[in-house]
């Protein structure tokens, strides 16, 4: 296959010298949903050298819809994102040394994950992670793309070490709306666009071409589309980029989770979080078909093959379970962190 890389070659910006420079680069996908699952294969059809993508969670009916490498007989096999990814990519491309790893993202784990490599693609479910990765990007000085989106709606900006602001400094500028796919749902051409605009990024970036620091967020139903420079929304003290104490590198700030002996129930509770409003979670989850049952100090609701109970205090139990990282998957499509745009 020669002229496999020709039509991308003679696209002047990147042409054979370009292609050289991505044969070279090792990008890290973290998620292997639907942005996950997009922009991995963009790059790998793309050459890219080498590709690590992570995630923690298997592959659901639910997902056929949008997350374009699985099938129905990964759904059928209770296979992992991260594998079925793996065994698709390298069928598209031999080339490319592809990684599947099946593990949660923390922060005990996250340097070593990124360690080398040319640029990370964020294609997670929670805002938690996302800072999580960001502060390892900004330490390790490793361009992060990130990029979320839910419903029509879709957001991306790509954070440059020591150039741009990190996504740390652009929380409080970010919709404090909790929506989740599972709650408002998602249609598979947002995922497209914003998996363009990323690996966009990601081709300019790992052939040498400079880009520019803007947020780009757009609802491809009503066709709004906005885009802001993040350089005038740095936060002169953010504790990621300015004082480089990397809150989010430390366990303490982490959600926690654990299995309640003997009752096939994994608790939550989310660190460093303001509990969720009762109210507002059992209206959210009415609008999503959920039968709910509550009073003043918790909330509950019986999803498919288990029952999720939030407390007043910010701790969630999911029950019909022993399955942490399964857990966290629940808590996060259901009740998420405060700044949130779900790509799952």
């Amino acid at each position: 296959m020669n002229d496999r890389y020709s039509r991308q070659e003679r696209f002047r910006p990147i042409g054979s010298e370009g292609q050289i420079k991505l044969k070279r680069a090792h990008v890290l996908v973290v998620g292997a949903g639907a942005l996950g699952s997009a922009s991995a294969e963009m790059l790998v059809r793309a050459g890219v050298g080498s590709l690590t993508i992570v995630d923690r969670d298997y592959v659901e009916a639910s997902n056929l819809q949008r997350q374009q490498l699985y099938t129905e007989d990964d759904v059928n096999d209770h296979l992992p994102k991260a594998a079925a990814a793996e065994k698709r990519l390298r069928l598209i491309n031999h080339s490319v040394e592809v990684k599947g790893i099946v593990t949660d993202v923390t922060a005990e784990k996250i340097l070593d994950l990124a360690e080398g490599v040319s640029l990370i693609i964020d294609a997670v479910d929670n805002f938690e992670t996302r800072l999580i990765v960001n502060d390892a990007a900004v330490k390790l000085g490793i361009p992060f793309l990130y990029g979320a989106c839910v419903a029509s709606y879709g957001i991306t900006y790509t954070v440059i070490p020591k150039k741009t602001p990190c996504l740390h400094c652009l929380l409080g500028h970010f919709s404090t709306n909790d929506l989740t796919c599972d709650t408002s749902g998602i249609i598979s051409p947002v995922v497209q666009q914003v998996s363009a605009l990323q690996v966009t990024d990601a081709l300019k970036l790992l052939t040498g071409h400079k880009i520019t620091g803007m947020i780009r967020s757009f609802d491809l139903w009503t066709n709004e589309r906005a885009e802001i420079h993040a350089d005038l929304l740095k936060d002169q003290a953010c504790p990621t980029c300015v004082t480089q104490t990397f809150p989010f590198l430390s366990i303490l700030n982490e959600t926690k989770a654990a299995v309640l002996c003997g009752r096939e129930t994994v608790q939550i509770r989310a660190a460093g979080e303001k509990p969720p409003a009762l109210k507002e979670l059992a209206t959210r989850f009415r609008k999503a078909g959920l039968h709910v049952v509550g009073n003043p100090y918790l909330v509950s609701c019986k999803l498919e093959d288990c029952k999720l109970v939030i407390f007043r205090d910010g701790r969630a139990f999911i029950h019909g379970l022993n399955d942490v990282n399964r857990a966290k998957t629940i808590y996060h499509k259901w009740i998420g962190r405060s700044a949130k745009h779900e790509n799952i």
